[in-house]
């Protein structure tokens, strides 16, 4: 045994009654009335008990029944010195009712006080409690040494075998407590974890299309300030509405996303570079469904990188590459190289960051920069 065994207490809830079972309450209510109508009868089942000796009897029987659930409280709450003082009390009537003739009541406290000694004290003041009070019961029992001895080891034996129950009953209610607290916090991470892709959806098709649309806006107002024909400012706006559909459009399949009903994402692809006329896709490796996760962060990529494309290098020829591969999918967006666009510097400048990103949030990576022509786009996602 450590030093800390020796001086720690029971955890409170060894001694509580939070994960006491129902047969466990009856029994022990059961042996607390029988403990109670033993010390009833051995008051007034005195032949010469008058009515003082009554009223003394009854006196006792109240404070010590009192004195009892003291004990268990401040056993509770882990103090020390008012449980010995009430240990105390509760030996000092005992030998109090020797003292007047009621030797069962007083063998019945004693063999109590030993017994909740070892069960509810730290054993550096079990031990010496269950001693003293054992001790008296074998000093004022009647019966032959030996039935006293078996009687004394067996009591000490209950007490002992009575704390290790509790203990281990604690410990289990310990460990509940500690796996629902991280069934909840597992919970609540799933949850806040569903927010941020949630977030993260609508944050990208918001800044996609709004992106687009500003491009388009912004050069409708350029085109204003300097003049030009009726016809380019109206192209720019019909430019900007039809970003505004896309946008309603990628709205909806980001929801269709979260719920789980993706359209295969080669179609995506397809369709995303069909309106520019100067986009080419190809797809090579084992065509598979991808997690929802893996194949979003793909759709998005590729969104940005086109979105670039028009921003910064305006009639490029882009080549867009999807690989499946045997543990990860790759995509690789090359565009030939065009003169910037009106706007070159429209936008927040976070494209590439939130890409990248979204990639280091699954385990993959991004790569951009130029190459000998253009600019290029890697995107490697682990499925």
């Amino acid at each position: 045994m450590t030093e800390n065994a020796w001086t720690c207490w029971p955890s409170r809830e060894a001694l509580g009654r939070q994960a006491v079972t129902r047969p466990r309450r009856v029994l022990a209510w059961t042996v607390r009335l029988s403990a109670l109508a033993v010390l009833l009868w051995g008051a007034f089942g005195h032949r010469q008990v008058g009515i003082w000796g009554a009223l003394a009897a009854v006196a006792g029987v109240v404070v010590t029944a009192l004195a009892a659930w003291a004990v268990f409280r401040t056993t509770y709450e882990h103090r020390l010195l008012p449980s010995l003082a009430l240990m105390g009390v509760l030996l000092a009537i005992a030998v109090a009712a020797q003292a007047t003739g009621f030797r069962i009541a007083a063998l019945v406290i004693f063999c109590a006080c030993g017994v909740s000694a070892l069960q509810r004290f730290p054993l550096a003041a079990a031990g010496p409690l269950a001693a003293i009070a054992l001790a008296a019961y074998c000093a004022f029992n009647n019966d032959a040494w030996l039935t006293t001895a078996v009687t004394v080891a067996g009591m000490a034996l209950a007490g002992y075998v009575l704390r290790l129950d509790a203990e281990a009953r604690g410990s289990a209610q310990r460990l509940l407590a500690q796996e629902r607290a991280a069934l909840a916090a597992e919970a609540e991470s799933a949850a806040l974890t569903e927010r941020a892709r949630i977030a993260r959806e609508i944050h990208d098709v918001l800044a996609h299309s709004l992106s687009a649309q500003l491009v388009h806006l912004e050069a409708a107002r350029l085109l204003i300030e300097n003049g030009a024909e009726r016809e380019r400012i109206l192209e720019r706006v019909v430019a900007a509405r039809g970003m505004a559909r896309d946008g309603l459009a990628e709205t909806r399949q980001a929801l269709s996303a979260l719920r789980g009903e993706l359209t295969p994402l080669e179609d995506f692809l397809t369709e995303l570079v069909s309106p520019g006329g100067n986009a080419e896709v190809t797809v090579t490796g084992e065509r598979r469904p991808l997690p929802a996760e893996a194949s979003q962060a793909v759709r998005r990529v590729a969104q940005e990188a086109l979105t670039n494309v028009r921003k910064h290098a305006q009639g490029a020829k882009v080549l867009l590459r999807l690989d499946y591969g045997e543990h990860e999918v790759t995509l690789d967006v090359r565009d030939s190289g065009g003169s910037p666009g009106e706007l070159t510097g429209s936008g927040g400048g976070y494209g590439l960051l939130g890409m990248r990103e979204r990639a280091e949030l699954l385990g993959g990576s991004l790569d951009a920069g130029p190459d000998e022509e253009g600019f290029v786009v890697t995107l490697k996602v682990p499925v």
